[in-house]
């Protein structure tokens, strides 16, 4: 059973909440989710290592349920390592449109991860973030905020400024041990959409860089901080675009050839692991 923790007012849209632990399987329909009395939700954790895994924007409460059991299934830790699916309100009735004003969303949800884990995963071995798209945003947000240094954050496609690491998240990148990422300049997503919404989304948010590319599309701006590891550039040959780094929501189980997402999930898996790190 999957263990997630839900920041989401409602299934589709929605504001943002105080989060609550959700226990069971998303990858059914209905979801199979229950909520873990508080009393227990310590035992969880307590002297294990956290990988909070956050998906990104456009994501309603099924698919993300579905998306990060799938992910967690893959993962298949051990007794020593918990996963937790971040279930957030990135989207809305009205897809896409709405991604300028999901910023707001993210970093609220950031700043409640960060309470949360002070109060209630205090007692976890070690905390590490592997993300997706907007969901990067969640987890620097948080890993700033975060009142002990983090053992790994792994963005992937990540949708926030290239230079979040030495600018308005340099804290965040001060207070990790590691951080792993994967860019691709196939992503269409961030080489087309992103420059489009973000400049919206800088009119809402004056504290980071205008007209700056994506990190998920070229990668960190240099010099990188130490802590930032090789390799983070996905091949163009590879062909990886926005859709590919992410289990997909109803997707069919054991297709005939390995899908993209699964190499993306290895490298997620040796990042949080502190193994060596290649691509694929």
């Amino acid at each position: 059973m999957t263990v997630y923790l839900n920041f989401r007012a409602g299934a589709v849209g929605g504001g943002v909440i105080d989060p609550y632990v959700l226990r069971g399987d998303g990858t059914v329909k209905p979801v199979a989710l229950a909520t873990v009395d508080w009393p227990l939700v310590g035992a969880l954790v307590t002297g294990r290592n956290v990988v909070f895994g956050v998906h990104g924007f456009n994501v309603n409460y099924a698919a993300g349920a579905d998306t990060l059991g799938q992910l967690d299934k893959y993962f298949a830790f051990g007794n020593t390592e918990v996963f937790v699916g971040v279930l957030w309100p990135g989207d809305s009735w009205i897809p896409v449109v709405d991604y300028p004003f999901e910023g707001n969303a993210a970093m609220k949800c950031g700043q409640l991860l960060a309470a949360f884990c002070a109060r209630w995963f205090a007692q976890a071995q070690s905390l590490s973030f592997v993300s997706h798209s907007l969901g990067a945003r969640l987890v620097l947000e948080a890993v700033e905020r975060l009142e002990r240094r983090v053992r790994v954050v792994c963005l992937t496609a990540g949708a926030v400024n290239r230079d979040c690491l030495v600018a308005e998240y340099a804290d965040a990148a001060a207070n990790a041990n590691a951080i792993s990422l994967l860019a691709s300049h196939r992503d269409f997503v961030l080489k087309l959409a992103y420059p489009i919404g973000d400049p919206i989304a800088d009119l809402l948010h004056d504290d980071h860089t205008p007209f700056q590319p994506a990190l998920g599309y070229g990668g960190p701006t240099p010099p990188t901080p130490p802590v930032v590891h090789l390799p983070w550039q996905i091949p163009d040959g590879n062909d990886y675009g926005h859709l590919d780094y992410m289990p997909p929501s109803g997707a069919a189980q054991n297709p005939p050839t390995p899908p993209k997402w699964m190499q993306v999930a290895d490298f997620m898996k040796r990042a949080v692991q502190g193994a060596s790190q290649t691509w694929p």
